[in-house]
């Protein structure tokens, strides 16, 4: 009934990886090819605990 006064549980999480990825594209542009695969690993495993809490969040 009041769905809208729920907060978004993977809202940070988005903005931690849309910091990562830039991140990743900045050491990428400067040819620090290590720190970017590194960050983009980390980025990889946020965007997979967002999708683990959307589908359980959608199975409830």
């Amino acid at each position: 009934m009041f769905s809208f006064f729920k907060k978004d549980p993977t809202k940070k999480l988005r903005n931690t990886y849309k910091a990562k990825l830039e991140q990743a594209m900045k050491a990428q542009r400067n040819g620090d090819i290590k720190t970017y695969s590194l960050i983009t690993a980390e980025a990889e495993d946020i965007w997979q605990e967002i999708e683990k809490i959307e589908s359980s969040v959608k199975s409830s």
